[in-house]
């Protein structure tokens, strides 16, 4: 089949994984109300599922002998996903109704902030930065370069602590909630087509890159990692527009603290070498990055010991994002010059 087929392909695969993410969410909602989790803290739980597509991808390109795909899927994601869910929120936010506007909402549009609640900061943010510095130690030392297996569980276990930590901060009384056989039956219904999804997403990204002449971890990072974004952007518009500003916001960290712990295992599982050091090592610190300027922009992005995001912090964000495809594109890559001619 052309590209262009197989292009069709990717974009039904990622938007069928997500789906399946979806219902698998709805559950973990309720959860985390009738179980009394803060808001924040919720984000954290519902990330499971929110990076069960990217979780399904590294298990299908690790089982399928492609994990490179996988290994540029889940570090390009940090990357995009992160600034791209916030600007997302800012712009969503700007026009609310009445009736989804919390008070002093109109003053804060005037003030040109995103509010955010400021427990984003040690619950979530903290955390994440931690997640990254340990991916960090086990995967850049010459000894110990590249995700093996011992890497893997090392990283399961960090998520079990990231999870432990964020629920049982600001733990109040749980809420009494509805369940019904059709939402189950969905959530099941969401797990098939988040493992089809899955494995058609690695299997027409490799279809892509390999007619475009491109190397694997290129089509995970520029083709995979964005395509898995875009679904992400409309749920988080959708939370923003509820005025669940919070939620929108906080959620991209949970889905991404995820992506690099329990998503990390199938392919450290499998043994993956880093082929390309400069470029896996500018990748790893533009994560680390975005996640520096996420807690650092909520704390002191507000006036009055207000916290969240001010407008020429979007901006930031925009840039930095700009930069990080220049850098990895025409610095490290230098996909001008043909990389696969050099190689």
């Amino acid at each position: 089949m052309s590209p262009w087929v197989w292009a069709l392909v990717l974009i039904a695969a990622v938007w069928a994984a997500h789906w399946g993410a979806e219902h698998l969410a709805k559950p973990l909602k309720k959860l985390r109300k009738q179980w009394g989790f803060s808001v924040a803290a919720g984000g954290a739980l519902v990330g499971l599922a929110a990076a069960s597509p990217e979780i399904g991808i590294n298990v299908a390109s690790a089982a399928t002998g492609v994990a490179d795909i996988g290994l540029g899927t889940m570090f390009g994601s940090n990357v995009i996903a992160i600034p791209l869910m916030v600007m997302t929120a800012y712009i969503a936010t700007r026009h609310l109704t009445k009736e989804n506007a919390d008070e002093g909402h109109g003053q804060h549009v005037q003030e040109h902030l995103l509010k955010v609640d400021r427990t984003a900061v040690t619950v979530q943010a903290i955390p994440y930065l931690i997640i990254v510095a340990v991916v960090a130690i086990l995967t850049v030392p010459k000894q110990w370069r590249g995700l093996q297996p011992i890497d893997g569980w090392i990283m399961l276990g960090m998520y079990v602590l990231y999870l432990a930590q964020a629920l049982l901060r600001g733990k109040q009384d749980g809420e009494r909630v509805e369940w019904k056989k059709k939402e189950i039956y969905l959530a099941v219904a969401g797990l098939a087509a988040l493992g089809l999804g899955a494995v058609l997403t690695v299997r027409a990204t490799e279809n892509i890159v390999t007619a475009l002449g491109m190397s694997k971890i290129v089509g995970g990072l520029f083709i995979t990692a964005p395509m898995a974004a875009l679904p992400e952007v409309f749920a988080t518009w959708s939370v923003a527009k509820s005025g669940q500003i919070t939620s929108g916001v906080t959620s991209v960290i949970g889905d991404h603290a995820v992506t690099l712990t329990v998503a990390f295992l199938p392919l450290a599982l499998v043994t993956v070498p880093v082929q390309n050091f400069p470029l896996f090592v500018t990748i790893l610190s533009f994560a680390g990055l975005v996640g520096i300027l996420y807690a650092v922009f909520i704390h002191w992005g507000g006036p009055d010991k207000e916290h969240g995001f001010r407008r020429w912090q979007i901006f930031a964000f925009g840039a930095l994002l700009l930069v990080y495809v220049a850098v990895v594109l025409f610095g490290v890559l230098d996909i001008l010059g043909g990389e696969s001619a050099r190689n």
